[in-house]
């Protein structure tokens, strides 16, 4: 039996912690990974000597701007590599993009490695999936000239090869670059290049790891596995906390650890001042899933089910204040009632009225399924007798299908949309609180008008909806009174 199987045969029976590997296994993101020279001397390494630089795990995602480039622009929707592609039809613009992916890698590559073999090693490494992804793809661009062959049935796939080779990338050069300063580093390629076989994602995981020594070997793991599953199908990109969760889970470790290049806190500090928040420290996976809810994403929702589920609990961090403890997230409840969070989105606001819907049945089910059809993602909702609201999060092509889809449907009902903001109030244990009174009075005063306020009696989010030009103000004035009353306060009996 290998070590792996032991870990998920303990983990299977329900072992106490310490009778896990004592290893933990640790994302690094995107926009951090762009500063792996600096992670060297953070997390990476830092003071760590001899054993204490081992019992971790690295999951990777590409360098920040790389799966852009391989996609599309994931804010702006600019075009990349797989979206070119998909529209190329006989054209070959998608060369040219596939081509600048290139040489942004080889650039990366000259910044991170003063070692000319490093760099030409990490360079030959780029060159070899480079060029296999552009042969793979004149290949099938050249076999669906024929009618027989349908390109859309390929997309998908194509998708997750081409998301696959910023991973590969990020995951190959973290392990060269370790090794140049010693350090016993392996590269663990979940990406399934040139691989046959079609694995579940635990079998690859297990295959992957079955002879870790987790002693005397960091591994360093693509975010992107390859799997029968399809993990971009599911999760698009996502995809990376999905492996790393599951890797967590599966082999059994004391703590997963999130590094990003800033601390879970109070709100965001660009909008209310990095010197009135403050960092969370302990919350829970309940807290992870209403922040996530509210497009402020500790932790993919699927992939903290299954470190949930594991017993396994969740650290975010701040990559480059390797001292700081950062914030533990766990299945605990709340040692007492508390605001941990302020956060707001935008949304949009879709209004069904109809007169005679009160008392049939019918409405909700047909609203949701065509939701879901046009894959709109649901915030919250609200209804009345003859009216329901859903708050969405959605591009306004998706919502105007929803429109016209609903308008065909119920061609007697009055259907409208408008932009808003939704604020919400987050803590483990709200009750006694008062904070949908509080909420509605220090915006009101504030002159703001709420559209409508709402909580679910969980006591762990009361949510507040304001006109969209109304959200950034509504956020700092309830983190005003929420959070920096309270600190405020809490100082004053200190003193």
């Amino acid at each position: 039996m290998t070590r792996l199987q032991e870990a998920s045969a303990a983990l299977d029976r329900g072992a106490p912690k310490d009778a896990r590997p004592g290893h933990t296994v640790e994302k690094i993101g995107g926009t951090s990974m762009s500063r792996a020279r600096e992670l060297i001397d953070t997390i990476l390494i830092g003071k760590r000597e001899g054993e204490a630089l081992y019992r971790r795990v690295f999951v990777v995602s590409a360098f920040g701007g790389i799966t852009d480039k391989l996609l599309e622009h994931k804010k702006s929707g600019e075009p990349g590599v797989y979206a070119l592609f998909a529209h190329a039809d006989n054209e070959h613009g998608w060369m040219d993009t596939l081509s600048d992916v290139s040489r942004a890698m080889r650039e990366i590559n000259a910044e991170m490695f003063d070692d000319a073999g490093d760099r030409h090693a990490a360079d030959d490494f780029v060159r070899e999936r480079i060029e296999g992804a552009r042969g793979c793809l004149i290949d099938l661009q050249r076999l669906c000239s024929y009618g027989h062959f349908q390109l859309a049935e390929h997309m998908q796939t194509i998708r997750e090869m081409l998301s696959a080779l910023g991973e590969a990338h990020s995951a190959n050069n973290l392990a060269l670059l370790l090794r140049r300063h010693g350090v016993n580093a392996r590269l663990i390629d979940l990406t399934g290049w040139r691989d046959e076989s079609q694995p579940h994602l635990k079998d690859r995981i297990e295959t992957a790891f079955a002879e870790v020594d987790f002693a005397r070997e960091l591994p360093i793991v693509t975010g992107y596995a390859q799997c029968r599953e399809g993990l971009m199908r599911e999760f698009d990109r996502g995809y990376s906390e999905v492996t790393f969760a599951t890797i967590a889970a599966q082999t059994g470790a004391r703590e997963a650890i999130i590094h990003k290049e800033f601390h879970l806190s109070s709100a965001d500090p660009r909008l209310v001042g990095a010197e009135n928040v403050r960092k969370i420290g302990r919350t829970n996976y309940d807290i992870a899933d209403q922040l996530s809810n509210m497009g402020m994403e500790a932790i993919h929702p699927k992939a903290a089910k299954k470190l949930r589920q594991a017993g396994v609990p969740l650290r975010v961090a701040n990559a480059f204040e390797p001292h700081d403890p950062g914030t533990l997230i766990d299945a605990e409840p709340a040692d007492g009632p508390g605001v941990e969070m302020v956060t707001g989105l935008s949304v949009t606001s879709l209004e069904v009225f109809e007169q005679d819907m009160v008392g049939v049945k019918g409405y909700d089910a047909a609203i949701l399924e065509m939701l879901t059809r046009h894959r709109v993602r649901i915030v919250s909702k609200v209804s009345n007798a003859n009216s329901i609201v859903h708050h969405v999060e959605a591009p306004l092509k998706a919502i105007r299908r929803v429109e016209r889809d609903l308008a065909a449907l119920y061609p007697s009902a009055r259907i409208t949309t408008r932009r808003a903001g939704m604020v919400s109030v987050i803590g483990r244990d709200l009750r006694g609180l008062d904070i949908m009174l509080k909420g509605l009075t220090a915006l009101s005063e504030a002159g703001i008008r709420p559209i409508s306020a709402q909580e679910t009696g969980r006591g762990v989010d009361v949510q507040f909806v304001v006109a969209s030009e109304d959200r950034e103000k509504a956020v700092k004035t309830l983190h005003r009174i929420f959070v920096e009353a309270g600190a405020k306060a809490s100082l004053a009996e200190a003193a």
